[in-house]
């Protein structure tokens, strides 16, 4: 019996082969990316000037950077993934160096990084136009912030904020039902949470109407962005709300004055114990209370009930509400995909606006991934970067020429050939609604 050491011993490794494609699925995102215009568009609105570093080509750069983020890079050097082999004839233009996209990341300023997010939003437009949108249908919006930790002391704008943590804190609006990123916006760590909010919920519901999206929304938030100035942006524009608040004063005499007998129990975690109820808060808000206690052999312990509030101006029982509004957390799962499956983990350039486009482009990456999920595979809910970059993505394949063609060989035997060569097909058939 020939043991398995032998056998590797003997296998000889060589780095020769210039028809390899190191992640062949990349094929999906990059014909998606060209039915949508992608690398035009950003030629057409980013412009960085003719004496700046860098600004050149400026499409091919960003979505170079983008690529390597959808491939599960998460620094610039990882750009170098896309030019192994023959990678890069399956993407559909020239691949730039990590040093050249390094370059045209520091090139960036405040007012380039807005013409990034001009790019990002005419892209989903285009993609809900090709049928990712939710069209006439209802759609929740759920916005939150998070900590970008970094080290060192060369980074611009890094500083310490409320969890004591060095980094920056940028802030993030996301489709409830896909966990697309509907509109993003990078700060300085020292940032307070709410701190932009109500231009920042103006322009996330003038960026989705400007998309296609016709149908009633809804905001959906935590008690930092818990302000008279969100919710009057949330009226101004027709929008319904969902906001946590904080148990000031006034709050916690609204709450006393609920009668025991308005409280409705609902169904919650195994050893705990959960009602709720409502009362009217201020001008034309309800407020919605969840109270809870832990039952069984510890609730002598914790005898007392916790409160989590909300208000709202929206129809339903408070029951329906509370359940709603604790969908909240999707956002939650959006973020994670954003720093685990699109590069978002790491800010690279010690330069604030240089970090502020890498941004821009994890959130154009992580939407590339649920447009194809959605256009090419059919999901219709909310998908993991990570199950879609194993089984699609990082396969490898072989490139290989006859009677002037390109044939890209994929492994036999791999599971989910058929729905890989299906969702080529569907993006193949997309066109270009402008």
């Amino acid at each position: 019996m020939v043991q398995s050491w032998q056998t590797l011993e003997r296998l000889l490794v060589t780095a020769d082969d210039d028809h390899a494609v190191a992640n062949a699925g990349l094929l999906l995102t990059a014909t998606l990316a060209d039915r949508l215009d992608a690398v035009a568009l950003a030629d057409e609105l980013i412009d960085l000037g003719e004496r700046r570093p860098g600004a050149a080509h400026a499409g091919e750069k960003l979505m170079t950077l983008v690529q390597s983020l959808v491939a599960g890079g998460d620094c610039i050097d990882d750009v170098d993934v896309l030019r192994a082999g023959a990678t890069g004839a399956v993407l559909g233009h020239r691949v730039a160096a990590p040093s050249t996209v390094g370059t045209f990341l520091r090139s960036f300023t405040f007012g380039h990084v807005r013409q990034a997010d001009a790019w990002a939003e005419k892209l989903l437009t285009r993609a809900w136009a090709a049928g990712a949108g939710p069209g006439h249908a209802p759609m929740t919006i759920d916005i939150d912030s998070t900590i970008g930790e970094v080290h060192g002391y060369a980074k611009e704008g890094a500083s310490f904020g409320y969890t004591h943590v060095r980094g920056y804190h940028p802030l993030f609006a996301t489709r409830a039902d896909t966990g697309e990123v509907l509109h993003a916006r990078f700060r300085k760590g020292s940032a307070n949470t709410g701190r932009g909010a109500q231009r920042f919920v103006r322009e996330v519901v003038g960026r989705v109407r400007r998309a296609g999206a016709t149908g009633p929304l809804t905001l959906r938030a935590d008690s930092g962005f818990w302000s008279k100035k969100v919710i009057a942006a949330c009226r101004d524009h027709h929008v319904a709300y969902s906001i946590t608040v904080r148990q000031v004063p006034a709050v916690r005499t609204a709450i006393a004055g609920i009668n025991d007998t308005a409280w409705v129990p609902i169904d919650y975690t195994a050893g705990g114990h959960a009602e709720v109820a409502e009362c009217p808060y201020g001008d034309k808000h309800r407020l919605v209370v969840r109270r809870t206690r832990i039952i069984g052999s510890q609730a002598e312990l914790f005898d007392n009930w916790r409160h989590h509030a909300f208000i709202t101006d929206r129809d339903g029982t408070a029951v329906e509400l509370d359940a709603d509004h604790r969908a909240h957390a999707v956002v939650e799962l959006a973020i994670r995909d954003l720093k685990e499956g699109a590069g978002l983990a790491h800010c690279p350039s010690g330069r604030f606006s240089a970090n502020a486009a890498w941004t821009v482009a994890a959130t154009v990456a992580h939407n590339l991934l649920r447009w194809v999920g959605r256009i090419g595979l059919g999901i219709q809910g909310a998908l993991v970067a990570k199950t879609l970059r194993r089984r699609f993505l990082t396969l490898p394949g072989r490139l290989t020429r006859s009677g002037r063609r390109q044939h890209l060989h994929l492994p036999t035997a791999w599971p989910w050939a058929e729905p890989f060569l299906d969702a080529l097909a569907q993006l193949r058939a997309v066109v270009l609604i402008t």
